[in-house]
């Protein structure tokens, strides 16, 4: 007959003993266990807990003399929360655990789950816990292993491997040279060390060498037996380029890819903020990593290694690799329409593969036939969806080092956040399904209006719990840092009026029957967005072109139009228009800088290209119809030709806005803005990086009381109208009437509808006011809340649940950052005062206005705003240096 197997977790190997059968707990403490306690998962080897009476200063005979703790699960008692041991009833003569879990019992009631996070049952407990105890819930048997801390339920550590594994520290690490008697330069010009007969491990390069980068060592548990730890040290070739945080960087980036940090996984995300040399840094990690290891005598760590781009930057990866390392050190393989992959799979030549989002989905079947060693995504903002193709085929190579490299932060959507910590580390956060039930819940729920004290605690606990997580694999510097190393940023937001032509279209939008119609319409209401975007940018885009077919909404919408309004794309049909002629002008006739202008409309594009035709200005221009084999060159060129050869460069913000380098500019003008913020902190990146040698300034052009002035508003007080609208298509749904109504009006009288709501007293003569605290106001709390209606649940958040969405923006909440820009009413600007701002001092008369004065820093942007009879065209100017 075949032999029985128990239903063990741990199988026992075949022909083995059965386990003993566990004894009866006794009540007293003379009580001896009669034998050995059943195997289960998590007490192997365990010793009985016995139970004893609680008895002031009882102690436990299994603890030592620490006492016994109880919490007192009946109402109006202490919370109290248990490790445990769970079990289905069985009247088996062998019983054993199914699994470990967790107790907690407040407010009269024991909740059991499982350690994914699972309700397994719940009952009511009106008595004492003790460990070891043995209690039932529904259909579960349930003994208590030991005492959980309250910090570590809330923070949601029981669920989660990455917390258990973090609670076990590795040993030091240390900075240490391996042991040399002497360093002598060798004849040939190398960094590399010469090999010796010594029995001492001896590294690549000098350890011991002025700056040299020597990376941590790993603990001395995972070096396998018979082999000795060396130092590995970075190549001084590259690593006399790195910068402070740049060497801690590849520093961070090591520990993680080698598995040295307290988590399980071998990924890493390196968001930095645009310019400060991530390409670089991941340039400096893989030749280490190419040509050494920490275990002596051991192969490299990575022989293959894959760097996955946007289109846009393939070549610039490969001028990169040259430029830090040379074209003798390192064999870097960019794939185009003619490449051969097999060179990089099965040969030897070439160590590195760069390739785009898009190729890599096709082609990712024949990579899986060769061994990739590490994964680079560079602008891995990107894979931050689940459903992402390109994720998808990184994850079927089964490479287990892989490197996020992106500029702009992780957002605040708790699911976004899973993905991307999955990714780069699969299985640290377990399941999306217990993820989001122990902790994405509980902290959307406390965010939520009239929560519970609980539930704030709770969600607080298992946010702290995340952002601690994170930091073990996620590194993220400002901008701030290269202050040191870069000319100064000025920014300036443009408040530009509208044209009598712009506001004659725009009222006879919103007058339009159809207008209402499209609120009450998600896809309608996302077509009503892109008209006044490109309203905002010139009315001569609404034109229909000539065999091109139009929705019926759009045609409604422009029903009542006068074709001639929108006959012409002149820059005198446009607020912003205008103004960019004459800067351009200025800056033609005055400087010999050179400027980027970026939009994320092609068509707007061509009306910018043409005014440049028109005005006799050398352009270059890339856009999403650029080949790829031409970007780069197109950079390179503006780079390095002077601006009689090449003034302005054209740039979409979508095919180009990322990882570019344009520091031949030293100018840059924002034409219209993107919904995401980072959208456009990526284009403002492009001209102040590493390279530069002017002052930068940056050009935000608005139209007052428009459209543009909204998004503007949204994207300061980040309410996230970005996924809300654009990125699904309930997200016209997801506001109320009057908000939308709010988003879409037209202000005509307004000077700066922005400056309003912060409610700023500086009454526009451009200093620095500090912030009011904002007032409490319970009324709000009173007022009955409008809701959207039907919409699907993955839009709603605590914004839509609390019918604040816009509210707080129209208001003039959250605009507070605005405060560190200086604003300037073009009203207090004229010849006068400001041929006065740059002599006059405040060593005069005590009793004179010190604020008399109003300047502007730029004095070719002064030159535009104060040109005889073309004040009027702009409202406000906000100025930040940076």
């Amino acid at each position: 007959m075949k032999q029985f197997v128990p239903p063990l977790l741990n199988r026992r190997p075949a022909g083995g003993e059965p386990p003993a059968k566990k004894p009866k707990l006794e009540t007293t403490e003379s009580s001896a266990p009669a034998s050995k306690p059943a195997a289960r998962l998590g007490s192997i080897g365990r010793k009985p807990l016995l139970l004893s009476k609680n008895v002031a200063n009882k102690t436990s005979p299994t603890l030592g003399t620490a006492p016994i703790r109880t919490l007192s699960g009946g109402s109006g008692g202490e919370d109290g929360y248990y490790n445990v041991l769970w079990r289905k009833k069985t009247t088996k003569k062998h019983k054993t655990f199914d699994g470990d879990g967790v107790l907690a019992v407040s407010g009269g009631y024991a909740m059991l789950q499982d350690s994914s996070g699972k309700d397994l049952g719940k009952t009511l407990m009106n008595k004492k816990l003790e460990i070891g105890d043995i209690i039932s819930i529904g259909a579960k048997e349930v003994e208590i292993d030991s005492l959980l801390s309250k910090a570590d339920y809330l923070a949601g550590r029981p669920f989660l491997r990455a917390s258990k594994a973090s609670e076990v520290e590795d040993s030091p690490i240390v900075h240490t040279a391996a042991p040399s008697k002497g360093f002598k330069t060798p004849l040939l010009s190398t960094t590399v060390l010469p090999k010796t007969n010594s029995k001492v491990p001896t590294p690549r390069h000098d350890p011991k060498a002025e700056n040299a980068l020597v990376m941590p060592r790993p603990s001395s548990r995972s070096v396998p037996v018979g082999k000795k730890i060396v130092d590995v040290v970075v190549d001084p070739f590259i690593a006399r380029h790195l910068r402070p945080h740049q060497r801690e960087g590849v520093e961070f980036l090591y520990q993680c890819i080698m598995g040295m940090k307290s988590f399980e996984g071998q990924g890493a995300i390196l968001a930095d903020e645009m310019g400060l040399g991530k390409t670089l840094q991941t340039i400096a990690l893989l030749w280490t990593l190419m040509k050494q290891n920490p275990i002596y005598g051991d192969s490299p760590v990575v022989k293959k290694a894959l760097i996955v781009c946007p289109v846009t930057l393939i070549n610039n990866w490969r001028k990169e690799f040259k430029k830090w390392l040379g074209n003798e050190r390192i064999g870097v393989l960019v794939v185009d329409s003619k490449t051969n992959l097999r060179e990089f799979i099965a040969g030897k030549t070439y160590s590195v593969l760069v390739i785009g989002y898009e190729k890599l989905q096709k082609v990712y079947t024949e990579l899986k036939k060769g061994s990739i060693d590490i994964v680079i995504a560079d602008e891995g903002h990107r894979l931050k969806t689940e459903k992402n193709k390109a994720a998808q085929a990184i994850r079927a190579l089964n490479t287990p080092r892989r490197v996020i490299l992106s500029g702009t932060p992780l957002q605040n959507d708790l699911h976004e956040f899973f993905i991307m910590v999955d990714f780069v580390n699969p299985g640290l956060l377990e399941s999306y399904a217990t993820f989001r039930k122990e902790f994405e819940n509980p902290i959307l729920k406390s965010r939520q209006p009239g929560v519970s004290k609980k539930d704030v605690e709770k969600g607080k606990g298992r946010s702290d719990e995340l952002a601690r997580i994170t930091a073990m694999f996620v590194l993220r510097r400002t901008a701030e840092i290269l202050s040191s190393y870069l000319p100064p940023k000025k920014e300036y937001v443009i408040f530009c009026r509208p044209t009598s032509r712009q506001l004659e279209v725009y009222r006879n939008i919103l007058d339009s029957s159809a207008f209402n119609r499209c609120l009450g319409s998600p896809d309608a209401s996302l077509l009503l967005i892109t008209v006044l975007k490109k309203l905002c940018n010139t009315p001569g885009l609404l034109k229909s072109e000539d065999g091109k077919e139009q929705s019926e909404n759009f045609q409604a919408l422009l029903s009542g139009v006068n074709p001639q309004l929108l006959a012409s794309k002149s820059a005198t049909s446009s607020g912003k228009l205008r103004v960019l002629d004459r800067l351009l002008a200025t800056l033609k006739a005055h400087t010999d800088e050179k400027i980027v202008i970026v939009s994320n409309y092609t068509s707007t594009l061509d009306v910018l290209q043409s005014l440049l035709i028109s005005r006799g200005l050398s352009w270059l221009r890339l856009d999403g119809s650029t080949p790829t084999d031409k970007r780069q060159g197109l950079v390179d060129k503006f780079n390095r030709v002077d601006s009689n050869e090449a003034f302005a460069f054209l740039l979409s913000a979508k095919s180009g806005g990322a990882g570019i380098n344009l520091i031949g500019a030293s100018r840059l003008v924002l034409f219209d803005l993107d919904w995401n913020p980072a959208t456009d902190a990526q284009a403002m990146a492009r001209i102040h990086r590493d390279g530069q040698k002017r002052p930068v300034m940056i050009y935000r052009m608005l139209t007052t009381g428009c459209f543009d002035e909204k998004i503007f508003q949204r994207q300061i007080t980040k309410q996230g109208l970005a996924d809300s609208v654009m990125d699904n298509k309930t997200g016209g749904s997801a506001f109320t009437l009057a908000e939308l109504k709010d988003l879409f009006s037209l202000d005509e009288r307004t000077d700066c509808q922005t400056h309003d709501l912060l409610g700023c007293s500086c009454e526009g003569k451009g200093y620095l006011v500090e912030p009011t605290p904002p007032s409490v106001d319970d009324s709000d709390d009173d007022e009955p809340l409008e809701f959207p209606g039907l919409i699907k649940a993955s839009a709603v958040n605590d914004d839509i649940i609390s019918g604040k969405a816009i509210k707080e923006a129209s208001n003039g909440k959250g605009l507070g950052a605005l405060m560190s820009y200086e604003h300037v009413s073009t009203k207090l600007l004229s010849a006068e005062r400001r041929d006065n701002s740059w002599t006059k001092g405040f060593d005069g008369d005590e009793e004179e206005d010190k604020y008399g004065e109003v300047s502007l820093e730029d004095e070719m942007l002064v030159k535009v705003l104060c040109e005889a009879e073309k004040m009027r065209e702009v409202s406000f100017v906000f100025q930040k240096n940076f």
